[in-house]
């Protein structure tokens, strides 16, 4: 295996979308791709489009994929990897290498069908001078759609595992003439249950194909599958340049430690200190996300949803006004915003502590591009002072704990913003047609008297604000830290063994142990947790299970794609003959059960509701 590391000029708070990576690259020609051996219609086009110099994982990726080798890149969101992928094995079809019965010469495996949507663009515009044609397939859409797109003909498919998998059955996804397949984020398909599915997808490919995996990091898993379907492949490793000392980040970080109850109030008031031209508010679920649109937008904001329950239609709709400034704040979950194409986004706002560093960083990093500097918020509850010291130490960045504003800050801001828009006005003129009005009452009046009214009838408009009440940030216990309940027992294990379950890790792996003993309370007791989750769980009971053919990647699926919520917040799955189990936050409970029982799993309709033997 042959290793090629490269550095990343991305700081470690700046994780990029690949098109901005690009956009960014500086001034040159399109030689720059020319010169690594891309058809020069491409490099032509891409130059069209702003792309003039390749990314470190470009340069590297690009003439081993163009050579046919096997690549296995290490390489995070926002380091240019599409290209990466997609311009040498589009060169590769033009150059002879289409099949000529239409069938797809190329698969691209993602994790989510947003990812796929953002993907087959860049592809379509890349392919576009070579007459290419490439298409997204992910569920949630018409299948008789798809369908007939395929048998039309279709140069490259981008799709998630399921929906892939799906179209194989069916044999509407013909796999025989594929000369490329490529896995895009590999680790996070695998967080998300699918690598049953990749598995399956691969052992239907042809031998002889050139395969290209990309992740942001290589767990055993990832390395396993490398080893098992990879030939000699080159290694690409993408390294994120660490800041030199003294450096300034162009991100300022800021934690807000506000209790639940107060965090909307609380974030309405960061604002208005704030004043973002643009932002992003991050929530956890769909149902968060329209609330907190709803709220912000009777506050006066210019606030739209942006969630896997839209239609197409209706996202395209809401970034079009987002780009166009005819919006303010953007309310979104991480899975809806994955690949957003954003350059002036002044704020982020965690409206909550996200549950890992890296999902952190990828949020951040969508504000202080090209050069400005960019401001990250969170809102953070006592108990999750823990989070934001994780997130601290594995990026080495500092994030600044404050407390909310209280009444007296905001009126102050105020004040001086009407004393800024006064001042603006006295230096724009035209206020003779007014003069007469304060002449009239200097007669009787001390004209200071009359302009303090005049500046009192301004700020009256805000109206009263109630205080927030000040906390501090805690340590949580260190015994429900490590994600136990109450009863001694770790919420990472499966509870129901009496049932005839079987235990799942994250990976899918299972775990079958013998059945508790009637009132043997303490079974379990000892065992250290399969996974640690540091919230409080809620355990689902769902009417379907192993007699179905359900497996935990179709529960993982639906709930991060349906529910909006990302892995760690997924916990112990347990698959029984007619039933199974999932353990999700409590906060999140109702939310989850609203959506799955909105949407199909394995293509039913299944009962889903709080487990009743809890």
């Amino acid at each position: 295996m042959t290793k090629t590391d490269v550095r990343s000029s991305a700081a470690p708070i700046r994780a990029n979308t690949e098109h901005d990576q690009q956009d960014s690259s500086g001034t040159g020609s399109s030689n720059g791709f020319a010169a690594l051996g891309v058809d020069p219609r491409i490099a032509e086009a891409l130059s069209a489009l702003g792309y003039e110099e390749p990314t470190p994982v470009q340069r590297a990726s690009i003439p081993p994929l163009l050579a046919g080798r096997d690549v296995l890149a290490q390489a995070a969101t926002g380091t240019g990897k599409t290209a990466a992928f997609s311009l040498p094995l589009l060169t590769r079809i033009g150059a002879g290498y289409k099949a000529a019965n239409g069938a797809p010469s190329v698969l691209i495996l993602v994790p989510t069908r947003e990812l796929a949507m953002q993907v087959a663009e860049a592809v379509h515009r890349y392919g576009k001078p070579l007459g290419l044609h490439a298409l997204a397939v992910y569920g949630g859409a018409s299948m008789e759609l798809q369908i007939r797109a395929l048998k039309r003909g279709v140069d490259v498919v981008i799709a998630t595992p399921g929906r892939a998998l799906d179209h194989i059955k069916r044999n509407t996804l013909k796999l025989g003439t594929l000369q490329a397949v490529v896995l895009d984020e590999a680790d996070e398909m695998l967080d998300m249950g699918f690598a049953d599915e990749l598995e399956a997808i691969l052992d239907a490919t042809p031998e002889s194909k050139q395969t290209c995996l990309f992740s942001a990091t290589l767990p055993p898993r990832i390395a396993g599958i490398a080893r098992k379907y990879l030939r000699d492949p080159e290694h690409v490793t993408v390294e994120r340049e660490v800041l030199a000392e003294g450096a300034v980040a162009r991100v300022r970080q800021v934690a807000y430690v506000v209790s639940r109850a107060h965090k909307m109030p609380a974030l309405a008031r960061v604002l208005d200190i704030e004043q973002p031209t643009s932002a992003i508010v991050f929530c956890r679920t769909r149902t968060e996300v329209d609330e907190l649109s709803e709220t912000l937008s009777a506050r006066g904001l210019r606030a739209e949803s942006l969630h896997g329950g839209l239609s197409q239609d209706q996202r395209d709709r809401v970034m079009q006004k987002f780009r166009a400034k005819k919006v303010d704040l953007l309310i979104a979950t991480d899975v809806a915003a994955r690949g957003l194409d954003v350059k002036h986004v002044s704020h982020v706002v965690n409206f909550d502590v996200p549950a890992d560093a890296e999902t952190y960083v990828h949020r951040i990093g969508r504000t202080g591009r090209a050069g400005r500097e960019g401001v990250a918020i969170t809102l953070a509850e006592p108990r999750e002072h823990r989070l934001l010291r994780n997130i601290e130490r594995q990026t080495s960045q500092k994030i600044d704990i404050a407390q909310v504003p209280t009444v007296a800050d905001l009126r102050a801001h105020r004040q001086e913003l009407v004393k800024m828009t006064l001042r603006e006005a006295i230096i724009e003129g035209g206020l003779e047609s007014f003069r007469g009005i304060v002449e009239a009452l200097a007669g009787e009046f001390d004209v200071m008297d009359v302009a303090a009214a005049a500046v009192k009838l301004v700020a009256a408009r805000d109206g009263g604000e109630d205080e927030i009440p000040a906390v501090t940030a805690r340590e949580p216990r260190e015994r429900f830290d490590r994600g136990e309940s109450r009863g001694g027992e770790s919420r990472g294990e499966s509870r129901g063994d009496s049932r005839g379950g079987e235990r799942f890790s994250r990976e899918g792996s299972s775990d079958r142990r013998p059945p508790r003993a009637e009132g043997g309370a303490g079974a379990s007791r000892g065992k250290k947790p399969r996974r640690e989750t540091g919230w409080t769980a809620a355990t689902l009971w769902i009417g379907a299970g192993r007699k179905l053919k359900m497996r935990p990647g179709d529960l993982v699926g639906a709930i991060a794609n349906e529910a909006g919520l990302d892995s760690e917040h997924i916990g112990a799955i347990q698959i029984a003959d007619n039933f199974s189990t999932v353990d999700v936050p409590e906060a999140m409970a109702d939310e989850v059960i609203t959506a799955l029982k909105n949407t199909k799993i394995k293509g039913l309709r299944v009962q889903v509701r709080r487990d009743r033997t809890k």
